[in-house]
């Protein structure tokens, strides 16, 4: 697939930009892998003044925009690249650049029904609402005046809500939501959410979900219920999802086929008969299900189902597949909004580096191994006059994370002295490495950072041992050091031949590594259990990594976030760090929620 979107530089202009808009947009909608994701458009031929033009200002024009979610937002990316390849100061390279890796994105989807690994990484709360009402019956309902205070919350620290579709195509292909994303569902059909609900959403303009159990709608059944004339009109709206929450919210774990087969079928049937809209997803009546009720769903044809567990409240990218998305309760709204993010910038699609991001601290499981990434910022290293704590080495510095970095010799007890030559901002000296040292080295990273860039070559001990040998690889290097082994080189992970003679090479251990993500920003990290170096940079390249290198590892295995140790012993104390500087007026973030992969 990149070899087709690099081949579309060498069309012309004209045929180029046909292609995109002509090829792209019939392609997206028929591609199988998107079956199950909302595609909605109607073909539009003209311009508005009926003159025919090259290629038509828009191919789509979205039936349902809020519920379109990604693959709209992509097709009008993909028109406004179109119609700005003809500007002479707009390159084609860099038009590709930005629809590329969306393209890219959706052709890769994960297979239906799981979770995307880079969506894991994000982390967007779906809140769970019952009834809205004037005076609360029971401790979960919520009044109308609380509900408004709180979405003055979600506008206060700057979140955006997202539509049902925008969820399950992030979750799908690992498209990055907006930075701070939240999903609110409601469920039940309770008079309230036509009342008062539904007029505080179009005010705020925040989409959201409804699921509906259809034996309730107009009739007294509980505490109040929302009217078919009710929810046509919500339906209409583009703010709102409506979601089938069985015929009669009979709990699903125990029933018989033909039970479920009407639980899930005919509530469906009778939604879209009704409201005259598609309904695409299902919410478990009480969060409960077995894996004949999962079967049940599929075959009804929906294409993702939401659950509740009190006991183990989940994140969306935490949940076990599509059919399972967890939600949390909206009582835990004011701790949600200081933890969401919308997930890991797309991979570049050339090698670009990106030094320009907030650093952010991510907790992830990867192959059943519990990680901690801190990515974003801009690299650096801090060579110690003498050995220490890593947060002790950060303490006066710009940097607000850092890792241990390189090999340093157990000599003496202080000393700061390296195995193989380096070079660091903090000294701003080069230091060779001791010439009967270095040859041990011959063919371990080298690494190489400077201002806009980061490169990892095989160490040389002839060539690399003075600082015109480093700056003939790169004029512009401010730091250098000789890292461990080879993890992850162009997104593929190293054999154990990689890592040469160095030393339980194999062994579980506690790890140390760096390098640089999909995105081209720079992350740091450290495994909280052991494991071998091979397994280590599997994992590594499941997490996003473009490019990673193992450090100092085992007892030296160190990471600190904003003044504290992250590993959950004392480390031995090192003379070196790689280091992440915050960019100038960033907000930086910090969660310790868990993801798993």
């Amino acid at each position: 697939m990149r070899a087709l979107i690099k081949a579309l530089a060498k069309y012309q202009v004209r045929n180029c930009k046909v292609l995109l808009i002509s090829g792209l947009a019939t392609l997206l909608p028929l591609y199988s892998g998107f079956s199950n994701l909302a595609w909605a458009y109607e073909p539009s031929t003209e311009n508005p003044t009926g003159t025919p033009t090259e290629v038509a200002p828009t191919p789509c024009q979205p039936i349902r925009s809020a519920q379109a979610g990604g693959l709209t937002r992509f097709v009008n990316d993909v028109t406004q690249t179109a119609t700005l390849i003809e500007q002479p100061a707009i390159g084609m390279g860099t038009l590709l650049e930005q629809v590329a890796p969306q393209m890219l994105a959706y052709l890769n989807a994960s297979p239906f029904p799981e979770i995307n690994q880079r969506a894991r990484l994000a982390r967007v709360p779906v809140i769970m609402y019952h009834d809205i009402l004037p005076e609360k019956k029971v401790f979960f309902d919520v009044t109308p005046e609380e509900f408004e205070q709180r979405l003055k919350l979600i506008q206060q620290k700057g979140l955006t809500p997202i539509s049902m579709d925008q969820l399950v195509t992030h979750l799908r292909t690992g498209l990055p939501l907006p930075e701070k994303p939240i999903l609110l569902t409601f469920d039940d059909g309770y008079s309230g959410h036509y009342e008062y609900v539904y007029p505080l959403l179009k005010k705020y303009n925040y989409p959201a979900l409804f699921a509906i159990y259809t034996a309730k709608v107009g009739k007294q059944m509980g505490r109040s219920s929302l009217t078919w004339e009710q929810l046509r009109e919500m339906a209409k709206d583009p703010l709102i999802t409506i979601s089938s929450h069985s015929v009669s919210h009979k709990v699903m774990e125990g029933l018989t086929p033909d039970e479920l087969a009407i639980e899930t079928q005919e509530s469906k049937r009778l939604l879209e008969m009704e409201l005259g809209v598609p309904i695409r997803y299902f919410t478990y009546p009480e969060g409960k299900y077995d894996t004949q009720a999962v079967e049940a769903v599929k075959q009804a044809g929906y294409a993702a189902a939401l659950t509740m567990d009190d006991n183990n409240e989940k994140l969306a990218g935490q949940s076990d597949n599509l059919f399972a998305i967890g939600r949390v309760g909206q009582s835990r709204l004011a701790e949600m909004v200081d933890v969401v993010w919308g997930g890991p910038k797309l991979p570049a699609f050339s090698q670009a580096f990106d030094f320009s991001s907030p650093v952010v601290r991510t907790n992830t499981t990867v192959d059943n191994t519990p990680f901690i990434f801190i990515s974003g910022g801009k690299p650096m290293t801090i060579h110690a006059k003498t050995r220490d704590q890593v947060p002790k080495i950060l303490e006066g510095t710009e940097a607000i994370a850092a890792v241990d970095g390189g090999f340093f010799s157990l000599e003496f007890l202080d000393s700061n002295a390296m195995l193989g030559p380096v070079l660091s901002q903090s000294e701003g000296e080069f230091i060779p490495g001791k010439r009967g040292e270095i040859p041990f080295l011959a063919k371990r990273p080298l690494v190489l950072i400077g201002p806009k860039s980061v490169k990892f070559v095989p160490f040389d001990y002839i060539k690399h041992n003075t600082l015109e040998g480093i700056q003939a690889e790169m004029p512009d290097v401010t730091d250098a050091f000789v890292a461990a082994g080879w993890l992850v080189e162009n997104e593929q992970p190293q054999p154990i031949e990689r890592f040469g003679r160095l030393y339980s090479v194999n062994e579980l251990r506690h790890r140390a590594f760096w390098g640089i993500n999909q995105a081209g920003q720079p992350q740091i990290g450290v495994s909280q259990e052991p494991i071998g170096s091979v397994d280590l940079g599997a994992a590594l390249a499941k997490a996003g990594f473009r490019d990673a290198v193992m450090l100092d590892s085992g007892a030296s295995t160190s990471l600190a976030y904003k003044g504290a140790s992250l590993v959950g012993y004392t480390p031995r104390p090192v003379p070196h760090v790689v280091a992440l500087v915050p960019p100038a007026g960033a907000l930086n973030a910090s969660c310790a929620l868990v993801s798993s992969r």
